[in-house]
């Protein structure tokens, strides 16, 4: 399925890029966005690596706070359209194309010195193999620093009614964009046994429902990297 994730993003970058604008969405900003910053807790003296960072809206978020970012996606289109948006930020955002299902790739990413922190918005379940990608950050990030990402609650978004079998499926983010795209469902102890057999330490954890629901669609994560 690697090479139909990427197929798809393709071609859905544009419609993306226009429909999350500069601003982003409400989905983004006001679920997504407060207690990921309430867990990163982004500074100005930190090196982020933002994960799959589509069109570049929570890299722009950290570099108007002084925040230095190196911010990838998979999807060539999507990183030259957060290139041309994000254009006023080229001194503290070094976007790349980078595969993150590939080891070796993602280490091609560490900088001079080691990030202090990683984040991925909602990107961990579009992800087919998410090995790699836990291994290198890990690797690339500074003793203490932290990993936050947010991802479908896997608790309460699955396929086929089944939590504990892996599986893909395919979906729509969002109204109207021109390609399905492939969802990975993981449950909670996979995606965290993995981080633990990485290195990761569990630092924070969040539940996040729709407005008047009582049951939480995403979750957002924080791991540290033990001293």
């Amino acid at each position: 399925m690697h090479k139909e994730d990427l197929a798809a993003w393709e071609a859905n970058a544009t419609f993306w890029d226009d429909y999350m604008g500069d601003e982003s969405n409400f989905f983004h900003c006001d679920m997504v966005r407060p207690q990921t910053d309430n867990l990163l807790q982004p500074t100005a003296n930190d090196l982020v690596l933002d994960i799959a960072c589509g069109n570049g809206n929570y890299a722009a978020w950290l570099a108007a706070r002084g925040v230095q970012v190196v911010a990838f996606d998979y999807s060539p289109t999507m990183v030259a359209l957060a290139r041309k948006r994000r254009a006023a930020y080229t001194e503290q955002i070094n976007f790349q194309v980078c595969d993150a299902t590939d080891y070796d790739a993602l280490m091609s990413l560490r900088q001079a010195k080691p990030f202090t922190k990683a984040v991925a918005n909602m990107a961990i379940m579009d992800i087919s193999d998410i090995e790699p990608l836990f291994s290198a950050t890990y690797a690339m990030l500074a003793a203490g620093g932290s990993f936050v990402f947010s991802t479908h609650h896997a608790c309460f978004t699955y396929p086929n009614g089944n939590y504990f079998t892996s599986a893909m499926h395919k979906g729509v983010a969002v109204e109207g964009q021109p390609q399905l795209q492939c969802y990975y469902h993981r449950s909670l102890q996979e995606l965290l046994n993995l981080a633990f057999k990485v290195g990761f330490v569990l630092a924070g954890f969040h539940e996040i429902p729709f407005e008047h629901d009582a049951t939480p669609i995403i979750m957002i994560v924080k791991l540290t990297k033990a001293v």
